[in-house]
């Protein structure tokens, strides 16, 4: 496990350089070629409820992705934290309703705002493979909702990266969650074909 957990902790640190350097060269074109894509290829139903996510920092900006789900009818969603090693909670909003901002630059709906439970699961990532495992952070947050969502219903899980976040492999544990499709600049990568 500790192995696992360094070598989680090298790439880490590795991509955010990667990140910042893709982010420095695309700016904010990579959201709007995601938008372009849409998330059709992994065939949501009419109406599905999607949990997106606000960019922070060198992140791809997901922004211009979200309003074409609302243009299509989606009702969109953004992460909540609600504890330490806990799932995250899903809310309802859209652009120019209030957030909250809470630690590290979140940026997350009001209370009063509905509770979603995602079909379509948008995650940030630092890097990515072509098994679906992804590195995030390192707080576990999605993995946990991911697996509490997978056990009560299905969802379809779509990381969105810069191409230049691909690796050869992610190291991973038990625990890690993979993904069902990454979405880049340049278009959807099925990890779920094996």
């Amino acid at each position: 496990m500790t192995d696992v957990k360094d070598q989680k902790a090298a790439l880490r640190k590795h991509a955010k350089a990667t990140r910042a350097a893709a982010f420095a060269r695309h700016g904010s074109a990579a959201g709007e070629r995601l938008a372009a894509h849409g998330i059709g290829f992994a065939h949501p139903r009419p109406g599905a409820a999607v949990s997106a996510f606000l960019a922070i920092g060198e992140e791809i900006d997901p922004m211009p992705l979200m309003r074409r789900l609302w243009g299509e009818g989606h009702a969109v969603g953004l992460p909540v934290m609600v504890g330490r090693a806990r799932p995250l909670a899903f809310r309802q909003w859209r652009e120019g309703e209030p957030l909250d901002e809470v630690k590290w630059g979140i940026r997350e709906p009001l209370a009063t705002a509905a509770v979603i439970v995602p079909d379509v699961l948008l995650v940030p990532l630092l890097a990515f493979d072509t098994r679906g495992y992804r590195l995030g952070y390192g707080g576990g947050f999605y993995d946990r909702s991911i697996a509490e969502i997978r056990a009560t219903k299905p969802v379809t899980t779509i990381g969105l990266a810069y191409d230049e976040l691909e690796v050869d492999a992610v190291p991973h544990s038990d625990y890690d969650e993979r993904l069902d499709w990454v979405l880049t600049p340049s278009g959807p990568r099925n990890c779920r074909s094996d």
